[in-house]
């Protein structure tokens, strides 16, 4: 196994000093794409050398350690010895774990932006509230991931709630690091507006897509119907004099998608084609990838939208994911978006199970 890893470890040193001279060569450097493809990499094996180099050092300080122990007769340096050996057997598995992760195969789309929908579920005003609860979650995450989040759509209450909202997260790896929060999250608490202290349940669904690029979907005109109106604001009331507000239906299969946040038109139908864009490549990616989805249900139920994945739990200040069964009794920070653990500990399931998977092949 250390000489497996070793090795690996190796080809990946070799391939760090054929990027850095990748990276300086004009060719790339005047090509944005192939300067962004090259630069993910680099920073992917440069994280993956940083364990690496940690194993390594762990494996000759065990071989030190056992030749102590081995040929010594120095009762204080056998000491120091065994507990060397502990110290750097501890670190060692893992680096090891770590390295497992980080050499998992990716899909392919992780470092791609995404796309997330929010939108208030059952609970009245109370679900609206907790849909911006989770937007801010979101945004808060985003922002400690150093991504940029861009509002494409949102639907104010006037208690300050959200009916819908949809953004788009923009940065490495931001679609791989929130694929897994699609589902329906459920909160217990007591609402501001409720005099009798007693505890409501509220629900919002979120969905994460990826950001569909030009290449991704095409669309032909003639298979779109563009109508402009006012927009409006919370209780119907409108907030433009103009027919800036845009809807645009894909007549294929009817699906609708509404954008009236900005004062321009022409903003606004840029915005809704990018949603309507993400929405075809998520139904496009689903279907051709029917097995892949299937898996992907049994292993964290990630896919299935209907399901209820978590639970805010406010009187007893727990979260509680129940795909894999994980409860962590800090739900303020993780509602000021502190979302590594959850994230870590889903992708590790999912690791596990494919790995178990495979091995009964």
């Amino acid at each position: 196994m250390a000489l497996e890893v070793n090795e690996i470890i190796d080809n990946f040193e070799k391939r760090l000093e054929e990027l850095n001279s990748e990276l300086i060569d004009q060719a790339v450097l005047t090509d944005q794409s192939r300067l962004k493809y090259l630069s993910r990499e680099r920073s992917h094996i440069e994280t993956i050398l940083t364990t690496g180099r940690i194993f390594k050092d762990c494996q000759k300080n065990i071989n030190g350690a056992n030749d102590i122990l081995n040929e010594s007769n120095d009762t204080e340096l056998i000491e120091m010895a065994r507990e060397e050996l502990a110290e750097a057997t501890a670190t060692l598995e893992k680096a090891k774990e770590e390295l497992d992760r980080l050499l998992a195969p990716r899909d392919p789309n992780d470092v791609k932006n995404a796309m997330i929908e929010i939108r208030a579920g059952t609970g009245g005003d109370e679900a609206a509230i907790f849909a911006a609860d989770l937007y801010r979650m979101y945004s808060r995450f985003s922002e400690n991931q150093g991504w940029k989040i861009e509002t494409l759509s949102s639907n104010p209450t006037g208690v300050g709630g959200l009916k819908e909202v949809i953004f788009l997260v923009n940065g490495d790896f931001a679609y791989g690091q929130l694929k897994y929060e699609s589902g329906v999250h459920r909160v217990q608490r007591v609402p501001q507006t409720e005099s009798q202290g007693r505890i409501h349940t509220s629900a919002a669904t979120v969905v994460v897509l990826l950001e569909a690029e030009d290449v991704d979907i095409k669309i032909n005109e003639n298979d779109l119907k563009i109508d402009v109106f006012r927009s409006s604001g919370p209780g119907g009331q409108s907030v433009n004099t103009t027919d800036s507000a845009v809807r645009i239906t894909y007549l294929p299969t009817n699906m609708v998608v509404t954008c009236q946040d900005e004062k321009s038109q022409h903003k606004n139908k840029a915005k809704a084609m990018r949603v309507l864009r993400a929405r075809l490549l998520d139904q496009a990616v689903e279907e051709h990838n029917k097995d892949m989805a299937l898996e992907r249900r049994a292993l964290v139920s990630s896919g299935d939208r209907s399901a209820k994945i978590r639970t805010y739990n406010f009187p007893q200040s727990r979260v509680t994911d129940h795909r894999i069964g994980l409860t962590l009794h800090r739900l303020d920070a993780i509602l000021e978006g502190d979302l590594s653990d959850i994230i870590a500990a889903l992708k590790k399931h999912e690791r596990e199970k494919k790995l178990e998977a495979a091995s009964k092949m």
